[in-house]
């Protein structure tokens, strides 16, 4: 949900079924992603997205929808694919996973405590919308299956990642509106970070923990606002125009980076903590060719990382910033199945 892998484009035709699957070719598409090398395939089959690291970068935490696994849980594995545990309760629905800094502690969004079921998928009928669905809630898991509600608010709650110190951020409407809020590692200190009309949210911590990037949109009253807060009225709303926003991790100093149009998300941060990496589609406003990008802070240097003609999103660089983890349709065997793919990193 820090964006949803309904945004998945058509499959790939061809499948590699090799061990480390998937291995950029020489030619074509591929050989235009000169900042990723030896790309390796991690799961297989379902939709399998928002894949992050632990703080050590052995480990990775991911959502997925599966056989057997109607809509999404939380999973963990190590970094070459094997190892897969399952953390989350198997009930309803959950995202958003994140490892607590120096621990094999866990933080992620779930349902079930709403329901055991799936919660229903929206109705398109108001065209192309996504729910927010009232019963996330922020939960704490432990190692040996501990599980630590985090947050009461009504309303969603999710969209959560941590600070190396333990702060975490994440995205709440219990004020009435798509906000960004911090708390502590335990749930008390809750603190409203942003205060602009319209969804700000996906919240990510800069490598030292002193900033936040996030996509939003702020809106001006009118018919856009409107359609806006009716929408959110019902748990939902419309992600088609979004951009990348900075700001001090009080708050502080908000301050716009990707002017690109079409809709930015999935920010992350490089390594030298002077550009992002995100997700966007850029090329194709109106499509679902989503693909990863780098940009300075001030807006400069948008370099396009990715060249496939489906959907990569969700990167996130490993500690030591030598590997990527993303979200990608490429080489799907059938339509919209996602998976976790992880490459070398060349600058």
């Amino acid at each position: 949900m820090r964006t949803q892998t309904v945004l998945c484009a058509a499959a790939a035709a061809l499948y590699l079924a090799a061990p480390t699957a998937y291995i950029a070719q020489s030619t074509g598409a591929a050989s235009s992603e000169r900042h990723l090398k030896h790309i390796r395939q991690l799961t297989r089959g379902g939709e399998n997205a928002e894949a992050y690291f632990s703080s050590d970068g052995q480990r990775l935490v991911f959502q997925s929808t599966r056989e057997g696994v109607p809509c999404d849980q939380i999973f963990t594995m190590s970094i070459d694919g094997s190892d897969e545990r399952r953390v989350s309760t198997g009930t309803g629905r959950t995202t958003c996973g994140y490892f607590y800094p120096g621990a094999s502690d866990l933080l992620f969004a779930s349902t079930h405590e709403t329901a055991a079921a799936c919660p229903p998928k929206p109705s398109f009928a108001r065209g192309y919308v996504w729910p927010i669905y009232d019963g996330y809630e922020i939960y704490r898991a432990t190692a040996a299956g501990g599980l630590t509600r985090l947050t009461t608010s009504p309303g969603y709650d999710a969209e959560a990642t941590i600070a190396p110190d333990g702060v975490i951020t994440f995205t709440s409407v219990r004020d009435g509106d798509m906000e960004i809020y911090s708390m502590n590692q335990d749930g008390s200190g809750v603190r409203r970070l942003t205060h602009r009309p319209g969804p700000d949210g996906g919240p990510f911590f800069s490598w030292d923990g002193t900033r936040i990037a996030f996509r939003g949109r702020s809106f001006t009253p009118g018919a856009e606002m409107d359609d806006y807060r009716a929408l959110l009225k019902q748990a939902l709303w419309r992600p088609t125009e979004l951009e990348l926003f900075v700001m001090d991790r009080d708050g502080a100093n908000v301050r716009q980076v990707t002017k690109l149009g079409g809709a930015n998300f999935a920010p992350s941060w490089h390594p030298d903590g002077k550009r992002l990496i995100f997700a966007s589609n850029a090329a194709d406003p109106k499509g679902r060719n989503f693909d990863l990008y780098l940009v300075n802070l001030d807006g400069t240097g948008v370099e396009r990382v990715t060249f496939n003609e489906t959907f990569d999103g969700f990167p996130m660089f490993s500690p030591d910033g030598k590997r990527l983890v993303f979200a990608s349709n490429r080489q799907a065997r059938t339509e919209g199945e996602t998976n976790v793919f992880i490459a070398d990193w060349v600058d």
